[in-house]
């Protein structure tokens, strides 16, 4: 018998993780930091304010992705409505647009990004770094992919 993943949403950052993004989210946006890291920048769907937050970028199949490992958070919703972003790292500044990826088109990419991360974001996911790409099928759904075209 297989027990149901129940997995929010969406997980809020705590206090000091909001803290901490803002601090390497700074780093970041000055080149400062590993290849896969970047400044994501997308205009608020109310206010029509940047917001910017640190990502690690994926890339398989000489595709790049970008992973929402917390779920629908703000600048997933942001992407959605807004239909682009930036990624900024140092003076390099790169506009895309966003497409999500089916949830059955996200099983290798989820396991990649996991395998990838696993001391950033292992938390977020209830199975284990090297799981089977099947092993995310039931929750694929929470969490949002998108493959990244660029303007």
């Amino acid at each position: 018998m297989t027990q149901s993943l129940l997995i929010p949403a969406f997980r809020e950052p705590k206090p000091i993780e909001k803290l901490f993004n803002r601090f390497f989210g700074f780093l970041v946006g000055l080149g400062i930091g590993p290849q896969y890291n970047y400044l994501l920048q997308v205009r608020g769907r109310k206010s029509g304010r940047i917001f910017s937050s640190p990502v690690n970028l994926i890339e398989a199949g000489g595709r790049k992705y970008l992973v929402a490992p917390r779920g629908r958070t703000q600048w997933v919703r942001n992407i959605e409505a807004s239909g682009e972003l930036t990624l900024k790292r140092g003076s390099a500044i790169h506009r895309y647009r966003p497409q999500a990826i089916s949830d059955a088109e996200k099983l290798p990419l989820l396991k990649l990004y996991l395998d990838s991360f696993p001391g950033a974001v292992q938390r977020y996911f209830p199975i284990a770094a090297g799981s089977p790409p099947e092993a995310f099928r039931e929750l694929a759904g929470s969490y949002p992919v998108f493959e990244l075209t660029a303007i």
